[in-house]
């Protein structure tokens, strides 16, 4: 017997996104985007993309990224937070600009 693809089982999937907004008005900036298959492979993404933009920074304005890059408890958090169906959003800047990296579930796909 033939099982429809209608009556498989659906997966979540995880849209993440890194934004550039600058402070004083203007237009944002996308920086990327990715659609994760699991809660993991979007905080892997997301992972990457902090790294980079802390990699842009000047060491003062880097600090709370390189931190979030070596905490293990923040990385459990956004998991528990994706896979409970929540958005995790972290917010970095510098004096001109807001780095906003995002990831949420979109629903399911098959």
């Amino acid at each position: 017997m033939v099982t429809p693809v209608s009556a498989l089982p659906s997966r979540p999937t995880y849209w993440c996104e890194a934004t550039a907004q600058p402070t004083t008005g203007g237009n944002t900036c996308w920086l990327g985007s990715y659609m994760a298959r699991s809660p993991r492979l979007a905080l892997r993404w997301f992972t990457c993309r902090v790294r980079d933009v802390t990699d842009q920074l000047d060491p003062h304005y880097a600090a709370p990224g390189r931190h979030w890059l070596t905490n293990d408890a923040e990385h459990e958090r956004a998991r528990t937070f994706l896979a409970e169906g929540e958005m995790y959003t972290l917010t970095l800047h510098d004096d001109t600009t807001r780095y906003v990296l995002s990831a949420r579930p979109t629903g399911t796909t098959r």
